[in-house]
C-alpha cells in the first residue's frame, strides 16, 4: 500500500498555483497536520498579506496560530512567538524562513539553533535528497513555494503528480 514512505514535493511559482495542489490535497482527505508548506517570509508576505484572501486553507496556513488577521499588522517577533506556541508551524527568522506541517514539528524539534546548514540543512534534515534540495533553495529565494506530502499510496500519488503538473507545478518528486 505505501509508496516507500518517501515526502513527494514540488514547488510552485504563485499562490493560485500553490492553492489549487494544496486543495488537490485536501480532496484526498489530507490534512494540514500532513501537508508541509515551505516559503520564504518575503514570499509569505508578498502571497497571503492580503487579507482578503485568507480565509482559505492555505492562506490561513500560512498565518496559522496568529489569531485572525492579526498576524498580518504583528511584528514578526509576535507573529513566531504564535506560531511557536501552537507548534505546527514555525518561522525561522534567521532564514527568513517560514515552515508550516509535520517537518515543522521535527525542525522545531531538532531546536532551530541547530540549523547551521540554513535553508539547505533544514530541507536535507526534512528528508527532502540534496540535490533535489538544491533546487527548491534557490527556487524558495527567489519567492517560490514549495510542498511536500507523504501519499498514503501509489494511487493517491499519482493523483497528486498529475494534479500539481496540471498546476504548473515544478520540480515534482516522489
Amino acid at each position: 500500500m505505501n509508496s516507500g514512505g518517501g515526502m513527494m514535493t514540488g514547488m510552485f511559482r504563485d499562490r493560485d498555483s500553490a492553492e489549487r495542489a494544496y486543495n488537490s490535497l485536501h480532496s484526498r482527505g489530507y490534512s494540514k497536520d500532513d501537508i508541509n508548506v515551505i516559503m520564504s517570509d518575503d514570499a509569505r508576505k508578498r502571497h497571503f498579506s492580503d487579507s482578503e484572501n485568507n480565509d482559505t486553507e492555505l492562506g490561513s496556513k500560512a498565518l496559522e496560530g496568529a489569531g485572525a488577521g492579526s498576524a498580518i499588522g504583528g511584528t514578526l517577533g509576535a507573529i513566531v512567538g504564535a506560531i511557536a506556541a501552537i507548534g505546527t508551524s514555525i518561522a525561522l527568522p534567521g532564514l527568513g524562513l517560514v515552515i508550516a506541517g509535520p517537518l515543522a514539528a521535527g525542525l522545531a524539534g531538532a531546536g532551530a539553533g541547530g540549523l547551521t546548514g540554513g535553508l539547505l540543512g533544514a530541507l536535507v534534515g526534512s528528508g527532502i535528497p540534496e540535490e533535489r534540495a538544491k533546487v527548491y533553495e534557490s527556487g524558495i529565494k527567489e519567492g517560490n513555494i514549495v510542498m511536500g506530502v507523504t501519499p498514503r499510496s501509489h494511487e493517491d500519488a499519482d493523483y497528486f503528480e498529475n494534479e500539481w503538473r496540471t498546476n504548473r507545478g515544478e520540480h515534482i518528486y516522489r
